[in-house]
């Protein structure tokens, strides 16, 4: 009797480090701050709980000992290879996160610790940046149009001078002296055909006078 109860404890106790062994269990649980394949920062919680037990997994920032915002929250299932889920946060280097574990069955309600503390080193987005707008085209014209030298006026036509317009006034002949330019050729042969007239008339005057004188003194 005292073998059969020996045997039975130790099954007892075996069976219960096996139950103990397969509870939810928050050692079961770790976080990571990490960087993405594209350089974005995220937040991983891994559950190894082999009993798979459903637990909700919440992140939240830290400033000054208190709750600054909720990151995110999500449900796992573990597994004995290691359940995940991801968080996506821009983290900054050396951030302060508390992650808190509520199991379904209530086996764990507690925070993994320590909090966990971001690397030195802030992630590196892998995006490449847009190329800067091409500044648009210059309006200098190309050589095909540009003018051409033939376009250009040789010195011969861009220097000569117009010819002067000539006045309406008639030149004066050559040989005629200044008077032309006072109107005195214009009066000249009215002048001396009168004077011509008064010539005749003065001479014949005279002829007949002295005919008449004559046949007096006859």
């Amino acid at each position: 009797m005292r073998i059969l109860g020996v045997a039975s404890a130790t099954a007892a106790l075996a069976l219960g480090v096996a139950g103990n062994a397969m509870a939810c269990n928050i050692r079961d649980f770790a976080a990571v701050a990490a960087c993405d394949d594209n350089g974005k920062g995220i937040i991983t919680v891994t559950d190894t709980d082999a009993s798979g037990v459903k637990a909700t997994v919440s992140v939240f920032l830290e400033s000054n000992g208190a709750d600054a915002r909720l990151v995110g929250e999500e449900t796992v299932v573990g597994t004995r290879e290691g359940a995940t889920v991801t968080f996506s946060e821009a983290w900054t280097p050396k951030a302060e996160y508390r992650v808190h574990i509520k199991a379904e069955n209530n086996s764990v309600d507690e925070d993994i610790l320590p909090n966990l503390i971001t690397p030195d080193v802030a992630c590196k987005s892998s995006e490449t940046t847009p190329p800067a707008s091409t500044p648009p085209a210059s309006e200098t014209p190309s050589p095909s149009e540009t003018p051409s030298d033939s376009a250009t006026p040789s010195p011969s036509e861009s220097t000569t001078t117009p010819a002067t317009t000539g006045s309406n006034a008639p030149s004066p002949a050559a040989g005629e002296s200044n008077l032309a330019e006072t109107g005195a050729n214009s009066n000249t042969p009215m002048i001396a055909g009168i004077a011509g007239a008064f010539v005749l008339v003065g001479g014949g005057a005279v002829f007949f006078g002295m005919r008449r004188r004559g046949a007096a003194k006859a």
